[in-house]
């Protein structure tokens, strides 16, 4: 990961509970070759002392925070330090620029990803856990569906199930679309009701332990049209191919085009409008990503989405996803909810 610095200085969110494994919702994570160090305030600084293992805590107050940077900087004698600059604001940069002048900054938000791209073992199973909470949700929730309730009515559902089975909280906001709306891969729920014949898609992710889970399944309620009916199938039948040959070794534009070319080859490429999956981990979306300009190679360990879809605008559309582990012979598919289009 020292590449081309000596000293790494993080404050997002995310890669601070990466390193340390511990939440909170300010501070900030110096790493060097020889020691680690949490800096953060005394709302979380007890707690952390106890819980977060081979790093130095420090409790700041105000604006003692940049100056406590500064000290522990000074003390690694720290000369190049990277940077988070894909997450940081052009204003917070010019900040640690201007306060910190005596040391070089080198972007490396591409170093912290690669170092978080390949997954332990601990954190293939919390991703497990994540998605087994996912499933449980929708299997609670899919008995509510009768002709009526709205969008919202499910997505809250989702939520209150997820949270039940131990959640911390979502992996990102709950997609549940009916009828026409199943054409926006994005649709943000609303008070549409389900009607006969509508077709529902959920796109739902629990975050435990810290990782996300995530998943999308396609259904009609009732009996679907020929069309959709056909896409379903198509999309059912990319995935499958996709989950049969992705494995560790080849491209993530490879990955993309095992799905892609069997939906353009069936009639519907332009209809594929994104990328066929994503890495995931403590974010539901990271490195790598199977698209078509993805160089991405992937690796034993890799955890990826695999989400081919059609969309047909003011008809409907069909999205279907599972998350698989990346192995040298295949993937290791830690999804397993039934994908058949009736329900």
């Amino acid at each position: 990961m020292f590449k081309n610095v000596d000293t790494y200085l993080i404050f997002s969110e995310e890669n601070r509970f990466y390193f340390t494994g511990f939440h909170s919702t300010f501070g900030c994570v110096i790493l060097s070759q020889e020691e680690k160090y949490f800096i953060t305030d005394p709302r979380y600084a007890s707690e952390a002392s106890k819980y977060v293992r081979d790093f130095n805590v420090i409790s700041t107050v105000g604006g003692a925070f940049y100056d406590d940077i500064e000290k522990i900087l000074k003390k690694l004698d720290a000369k190049k330090v990277g940077f988070e600059d894909a997450s940081m604001t052009v204003a917070e940069y010019e900040r640690i620029k201007s306060r910190f002048a005596d040391f070089e900054f080198v972007p490396s938000s591409g170093d912290i990803a690669l170092k978080r791209i390949v997954k332990t073992a601990d954190e293939i199973e919390k991703i497990a856990q994540a998605e087994i909470v996912t499933q449980k949700a929708l299997a609670k929730t899919l008995p509510l569906l009768k002709y009526g309730v709205s969008e919202k009515d499910i997505s809250n559902e989702i939520t209150y199930q997820m949270l039940a089975h131990g959640a911390e909280g979502l992996a990102f906001e709950n997609i549940v679309a009916f009828g026409v709306n199943t054409a926006n891969p994005h649709h943000h729920p609303s008070m549409k009701k389900l009607e006969k014949n509508d077709m529902v898609t959920f796109d739902i992710g629990a975050k435990v332990n810290g990782y996300c889970g995530d998943m999308t399944r396609t259904f009609c309620m009732g009996t679907p049209n020929e069309t959709l009916a056909k896409i379903h199938h198509i999309v059912y039948e990319a995935q499958a191919y996709a989950l049969e040959n992705i494995k560790a070794g080849m491209s993530g534009r490879e990955a993309h085009l095992l799905a892609s070319e069997y939906i353009l080859a069936n009639g519907y490429g332009r209809e594929f409008s994104h990328s066929l999956g994503h890495g995931i981990g403590v974010e539901v979306h990271e490195a790598p990503y199977l698209s078509p300009r993805s160089d991405y190679i992937l690796e034993e360990n890799m955890v990826v989405s695999v989400e081919p879809g059609i969309y047909l605008d003011g008809i409907g559309g069909v999205r279907i996803e599972d998350l698989v582990v990346i192995k040298d012979g295949g993937v290791v598919n830690l999804t397993n909810f039934d994908k058949n289009i009736n329900l």
